[in-house]
């Protein structure tokens, strides 16, 4: 199964985070699915870290390498056809970064591992 990250999906499961719901840390962790991160999640982050509202300990790059190498996660990159269809997209969700997740898990018919039932509006398919 093909799974695209919310960047709290994310973050939490690097950080071993109790708030990833047991099932989300199955999945995640699971061999046999293929684990995707959007660049919005590393974009967000970036975001977060530079305000001052997620800090980190290690610089940005050696975080997000780590993470990723360490844990088998690859980056779905954001193509036209992402964006086109975020174009066509209603404003259930106000949150740019997460509407793109949508966007792509649409047209990947990948599914979100994500606590945001904000996402459901869009007819992802979430799991958490």
């Amino acid at each position: 199964m093909k799974l695209l990250l919310d960047t709290h999906s994310f973050l939490w499961f690097v950080t071993n985070d109790a708030q990833l719901s047991a099932r989300a840390l199955a999945l995640i962790s699971d061999p046999a699915n293929d684990v995707f991160i959007s660049p919005a999640t590393y974009w967000e982050v970036a975001i977060k870290v530079s305000i001052g509202k997620y800090p980190l300990t290690v610089p940005f790059d050696s975080f997000f390498t780590t993470a990723l190498t360490a844990n088998a996660i690859s980056i779905l990159p954001i193509e036209i056809r992402h964006a086109a269809m975020l174009a066509t997209m209603s404003m259930h969700h106000k949150d740019p970064f997460d509407r793109m997740i949508a966007a792509q898990s649409l047209v990947e018919q990948i599914s979100v591992v994500s606590v945001d039932v904000a996402l459901d509006s869009y007819g992802v398919i979430r799991l958490w």
